[in-house]
């Protein structure tokens, strides 16, 4: 029996680099090491990203396939440990940062189309009702509408002489370079209703392998966070302006009343 390696997995399918949606208006963190996309499957698009208080909101839309498109802009590899709705998308476990990952190779990156269920399969991401939610069907709908993606860098022999036992073990010499991370999503959701969340949907074909990877440190070098919900509520929360409120606008009229100026009221 092959043992199991806790700490990574990896796509054997890779994607393209792609650049993120509204990267000339997203803050600087999000760029460095690793790239986030959120594309919708069944619309055929990448999901623009609208930045509000320094954080990045997507909408998502009820019954809509999506995956999450990572790449890693870097010469090194990286190990991304990914959760959705509070939940690592490989162990279904509610996620921690020194959980499993996908590990990316230099410049290149991985889709990720569901909630793993073998190294073939995985059950595929889809906008849904709260209630519907794999968190919120096992349980754990406190974190609903949030990605996050902890990058973290290997860990380099000439740098590191001493070996790591086990993930329990890790430690650093020096705290490493660390992106300002947006606050938690649990913030968020008690000041406002969440409309949606990620279902567990039908298997599709995912094929992925095991791989050795050292992590650099126990502290993640960048933490990237796009929370989602529906239209309704992100124009409500201020994230995005209603576009229909101006389509619906009648049209100015330049002569609407009267033959001279009246004076101004006071």
């Amino acid at each position: 029996m092959r043992p199991f390696v806790p700490l990574m997995m990896l796509v054997a399918l890779s994607m393209p680099l792609q650049a993120l949606a509204g990267r000339d208006h997203a803050p600087s963190y999000i760029y460095r090491l690793a790239g986030v996309e959120i594309f919708d499957r069944t619309a055929g698009y990448t999901l623009p990203v609208h930045v509000h208080e320094n954080r990045l909101y997507v909408v998502g839309e009820p019954g809509h396939q999506y995956e999450v498109r990572l790449d890693n802009r870097t010469s090194e590899r990286l190990l991304a440990v990914t959760s959705v709705d509070g939940v690592n998308v490989i162990t279904g476990k509610t996620a921690d940062e020194r959980q499993s990952g996908y590990v990316l190779d230099p410049w290149d990156g991985v889709n990720i189309d569901g909630w793993r269920k073998s190294l073939d399969e995985v059950a595929t991401f889809y906008f849904t009702r709260l209630k519907d939610s794999y968190a919120a069907r096992t349980g754990r709908p406190e974190n609903v509408g949030v990605i996050g993606v902890a990058v973290f860098r290997e860990r380099r022999p000439c740098c590191r002489p001493h070996p790591y036992h086990d993930r329990d073990s890790v430690t650093s010499q020096s705290a490493p370079e660390r992106a300002e991370a947006p606050p938690a999503a649990n913030e968020s959701l008690a000041r406002s209703p969440q409309d949606l969340g990620t279902g567990h949907g039908h298997r599709e074909t995912s094929p992925a392998e095991y791989v050795d990877f050292q992590r650099a440190s126990h502290v993640p070098s960048e933490t990237i966070v796009i929370y989602y919900d529906s239209r309704k509520n992100l124009v409500a929360r201020g994230v995005i302006q209603d576009s229909r409120r101006y389509a619906e606008r009648d049209d100015p009229n330049p002569f609407p009343n009267g033959m001279f100026a009246p004076d101004p009221e006071l």
